[in-house]
């Protein structure tokens, strides 16, 4: 089964932000799991997003943590978003793969534009490609109200094309529950070679859904993230076209 051939021209559908919670829960390597069951919020519609920034330059540069970590980074000025020679043109791109309760199991992502659907199986559907890391960013969305549906869901972040610099990048995926804190995952571990980064699991255990951090980076593209998590889809190679480039 190939998941890089074929083309959606539809445009993806616009929903609901969910919720727009103040505060926020940071997973760590330390704190690295969180139940949305027990937080309440395995329910409704689950917005994933990933945002990001370049920077120009990470010579002798400090890394920015979270504003949970460092509150008074609110205060400092933010990176100027200038087209110079010392900028690196990264294009990061949002993706899920999914196993539902059935067996049946496929991938979400703008490349090939398999742009899901969310009151039909998978239940994951993305809105938009991001190109340039405005400040809307990317989205996915879970329709939790099927969670009995979902075994499993890995995002991912890749650089389809362009330099890969994550390290380049001030990256940050979001879970945004209908209910409850939004859960904050940043790409903050150094990986300039690396093209694709296994973000977050969300698993169904028992009827517990589960949030799960991984942030590993691999040097290839979605079938070593496949290899590396065991989901056993086919991959081929697979390209852009300009619909796929500028869909929202």
């Amino acid at each position: 089964m190939g998941f890089f051939d074929g083309l959606l021209g539809a445009r993806a559908a616009q929903f609901d932000s969910g919720s727009a919670a103040s505060n926020a829960i940071e997973l760590t390597k330390r704190h690295h799991t969180i139940s949305l069951t027990k937080q309440g919020a395995a329910t409704g519609h689950l917005r994933v997003n990933l945002s990001w920034r370049m920077r120009t330059s990470d010579i002798g540069a400090p890394q920015r943590g979270s504003l949970l970590r460092h509150p008074l980074r609110m205060f400092t000025p933010e990176v100027v978003q200038a087209h110079t020679m010392s900028m690196v043109n990264v294009d990061l791109d949002l993706g899920c793969l999914y196993e539902l309760a059935d067996g049946s199991k496929g991938v979400v992502q703008p490349l090939g534009g398999f742009f899901g659907e969310l009151n039909a199986p998978p239940y994951v559907k993305l809105s938009g490609d991001d190109r340039f890391g405005s400040g809307s960013g990317e989205d996915i969305y879970v329709n939790l109200d099927h969670r009995d549906d979902i075994k499993r869901l890995l995002i991912f972040v890749y650089i389809y094309d362009q330099t890969p610099a994550f390290d380049r990048t001030h990256a940050v995926v979001t879970l945004y529950p209908s209910n409850g804190p939004r859960v904050e995952i940043g790409l903050d571990e150094r990986a300039p070679q690396a093209r694709s980064c296994a973000v977050v699991l969300i698993e169904n255990v028992k009827g517990e859904l589960m949030v799960r951090r991984e942030v590993k980076f691999v040097y290839g593209f979605q079938a070593e993230l496949d290899r590396l998590f065991g989901w056993g889809l086919q991959w081929g190679r697979g390209y852009k076209s300009r619909a796929d480039r500028g869909a929202m």
